[in-house]
């Protein structure tokens, strides 16, 4: 019924699709600047949802919203598995979530501040530091991304 080999026959390297056989972390990436820049806005994301949940709670969503985005960014670069998805343009998403980021987090940062309370305020000064961090990916990206693409095309 199954032919000359049966299913049991075949050894495990054999049967496994190579799309299935894991997510393999491309430690080059985490050690490149783009890594580096994804694992540092992931931790002070984290940080300031922690100062949020002490002082103002209301302001948590965001950051914690931020933070899952982020590291599913930083899940997708790693392990490459953005490059199943050939149709989304990948430089400009996460253009778009580095400019949405610096958005949020100065409104949210600012409107914390208002509270006059350590912990908002240890949040304000991250959220600016992060703000910093995410205009510098920004621009990063729009660098060696989305500018090189833009005089390729006027040269055509």
């Amino acid at each position: 019924m199954f032919g000359a080999r049966d299913r049991r026959d075949v050894s495990p390297e054999e049967g496994a699709s190579p799309g299935l056989q894991g997510f393999a972390v491309d430690k080059t990436f985490l050690s490149s600047l783009r890594g580096i820049l994804l694992e540092t806005e992931l931790a002070l994301t984290l940080i300031i949802f922690i100062c949020f949940t002490a002082s103002i709670s209301a302001y948590m969503a965001a950051a914690l919203l931020e933070f899952f985005i982020t590291l599913a960014f930083l899940f997708l670069y790693a392990t490459q598995y953005y490059q199943r998805f050939d149709r989304l343009n990948w430089p400009c998403l996460d253009f778009l979530r580095c400019i949405s980021a610096i958005i949020i987090f100065l409104v949210v940062s600012f409107a914390a501040v208002t509270s006059r309370d350590g912990a908002a305020i240890a949040a304000f000064v991250f959220g600016i530091i992060l703000v910093s961090v995410f205009a510098y990916d920004a621009f990063k990206i729009y660098q060696t991304e989305m500018a090189p693409r833009a005089t390729q095309g006027e040269q055509q």
